[in-house]
């Protein structure tokens, strides 16, 4: 008898219907003899709505109060689905994250989980009850409700998972598994039957949206198995382990995008020692994540440097450094926004030259220019105009010798988290 984890995700049980089947799927895995804990999102569009509710209220709702808000999704998700499994004659017990043993620090929107403390999710197991727990949410020791921020309910179930000592952890969503690019963009994109944790951490923090670094991060650290599979089918997913087998004549592993890039370059900064870590240290006091950074050579003494933050950010990291102006004069500062990041992820890269040259040859043929390059052992990042996308990322995914003649598995929409 195994322990599974298994995770679903807002699309899984959008309605009543989806919600019947995964009631049926829960079912038929303890029918396999495997005990069963389950963490849900909120159903569908919940949250999106919850949201624009709460900012027809108010266009700034105070963070405590969208934290009591957007966590009673799950919980709606947890009950009804326990509903469902009585109604089919299993005996299941729902649980809020801080029922679960969920303990957090006191950042309302994106909390960190401090601890796990799963009494009552393995009294409810020994009591063999299938145990449902709301993802994304969990409470801090002086009693205040939050919530856990993008990714929530996939580092929700892995993290349990690991406190647990679960035998594996299914993340259900509306893919079949882990391609080696975006299904919806290239039809013919590959379904890898494993990947190690490290790549998939660097495609999850490189765009891929299948899993959320925070969870591959867990996974990773607590050698958590991970298997990522459709909840529209039963199809064999991808598993997520410490080290995968490479496929024969394959390089790179997967190719990813990032749609939330800005470009901001200042033009004509003094050239001494400490402008970069005036300008950096200011731009990580004030919260702003930095990318990729490039500088150019010096003239007359003056320096121009280039950098990528997060779209989402690019008017706040403006005002930075728009503040800085008086203790740092600088010509000019100007920015970018029609801009995505690609990037090609493989363990097979540290010991194959030329990959990163073959990424800007290709590039290069499709007669795009590349704004900025980022590498790493097992990764090459280029900045390129968005528009060029979709024929980049096809171009590249047959240059790796990627494509496959089977069509892609989509379910549904894409879950939220």
């Amino acid at each position: 008898m195994s322990l599974y984890v298994m995770k679903f995700g807002g699309s899984s049980v959008g309605d009543i219907e989806r919600m019947k089947r995964v009631a049926g799927r829960i079912a038929a895995k303890q029918d396999e003899g495997h005990r069963c804990v389950v963490v849900v999102s909120a159903m569908g569009d919940t949250t999106d709505e919850l949201i624009d509710q709460a900012k027809q209220l108010n266009g700034q709702p105070p963070a405590r109060e969208m934290d009591m808000l957007m966590t009673t999704g799950e919980q709606i998700s947890v009950a009804l689905l326990s509903i469902a499994l009585h109604g089919i004659g299993r005996s299941a017990v729902s649980y809020t994250g801080w029922q679960a043993g969920f303990r957090t620090d006191e950042t309302h929107g994106r909390a960190r989980i401090n601890e796990i403390v799963p009494r009552r999710v393995l009294e409810s197991l020994e009591r063999e009850q299938i145990v449902i727990v709301a993802g994304f949410q969990g409470m801090t020791l002086d009693g205040e409700i939050t919530t856990l921020g993008r990714g929530g309910s996939d580092t929700t179930a892995v993290a349990l998972a690991a406190a647990i000592k679960a035998d594996v952890c299914e993340i259900y969503t509306d893919v079949d598994g882990i391609y080696s690019t975006d299904p919806r963009i290239v039809k013919t994109a590959r379904k890898l039957k494993e990947i190690s944790y490290d790549e998939m951490l660097e495609l999850a923090n490189l765009g891929a949206a299948v899993l959320h670094p925070r969870a591959v991060e867990y996974a990773k650290r607590y050698q958590v198995k991970l298997v990522v599979r459709s909840s529209f089918n039963h199809n064999e997913g991808t598993v997520v382990k410490e080290e995968a087998s490479m496929e024969q004549g394959v390089v790179v592993s997967g190719i990813a995008y990032d749609k939330n890039v800005a470009r901001i370059s200042i033009l004509g900064v003094p050239d001494e020692p400490g402008v970069l870590a005036q300008v950096f240290g200011k731009l990580a006091e004030e919260g702003v994540d930095v990318d990729i950074i490039v500088q150019s050579g010096v003239q007359n003494e003056k320096a121009d440097f280039s950098f990528t933050v997060a779209l989402s950010e690019l008017a706040h990291a403006k005002e930075v450094i728009e503040g800085l102006h008086s203790a740092l004069p600088y010509r000019e500062v100007t920015s970018e926004d029609n801009l995505v990041k690609v990037s090609i992820v493989g363990a097979g890269m540290v010991s194959h030259p030329g990959v990163a040259a073959q990424m800007f040859e290709v590039i290069s043929k499709e007669g795009v220019s590349i704004k900025m390059v980022s590498t790493s052992e097992i990764k090459v990042s280029c900045v390129i105009e968005s528009s060029n996308l979709q024929k980049i990322i096809q171009a590249l995914h047959t240059a790796y010798n990627l494509d496959t003649e089977e069509q892609a598995f989509v379910g549904g929409p894409k879950d939220r988290r």
